[in-house]
């Protein structure tokens, strides 16, 4: 007997954003973000696991120097919903005196990015901002400001590009609207 466990079976029911339209805005946001952070010492603090895709490619598309840290925090468990708690590995490197740009995969509740804000400002940056890929057309829980948006996708359970579910489905190279398989 095996202690693998069987990845849930989803179905895509639409392509929301093709990795092309990812692609372009991704390019697009890096511009903008090295433009307003030119000569500046910015560090990228990218929330695992969700953003780790967003993370990388906006990270090669940056046309200035950049360093990379890393949190982890969950508030999904294995599930569509959230948990209302958010768990958080904290930030190894310094950050005191950098811009730091917390880069998360999706704005839906607020709980996850608010608490990763609070995190941050205990670590006493120059400044901290916000880029998220995605932002859940809904009222938020818990607003936060946001800096940076890639893309505004409406109340539905998205997978792709990072976002997963129950640790599954990270890799589409495009984002999609799930639906549980029958059977």
């Amino acid at each position: 007997m095996s202690d693998r466990v069987i990845p849930p079976r989803l179905s895509i029911e639409e392509i929301l954003i093709p990795a092309e339209r990812i692609r372009h805005r991704v390019a697009e946001l890096a511009e903008q973000i090295g433009r307003d952070y030119q000569g500046r010492d910015l560090v990228l603090v990218g929330a695992l696991k969700g953003a780790i895709m967003f993370l990388a490619d906006l990270s090669r598309a940056l046309p200035i120097p950049h360093r990379l840290e890393f949190l982890q925090a969950a508030s999904y468990g294995n599930g569509q919903s959230s948990s209302g708690e958010v768990k958080v590995a904290d930030v190894t490197g310094d950050l005191k005196g950098y811009d730091v740009l917390l880069v998360e995969d999706i704005y839906d509740t607020g709980l996850t990015i608010r608490t990763l804000l609070e995190r941050l400002r205990a670590k006493h940056p120059a400044s901290l901002e916000v880029c998220t890929f995605l932002v859940k057309n809904h009222p938020h829980n818990v607003p936060v400001p946001l800096k940076y948006t890639g893309f505004h996708v409406p109340d539905l359970f998205v997978v792709g590009y990072g976002l997963d579910y129950a640790q599954h489905y990270r890799n589409l190279p495009y984002v999609g609207v799930a639906r549980k398989a029958e059977g």
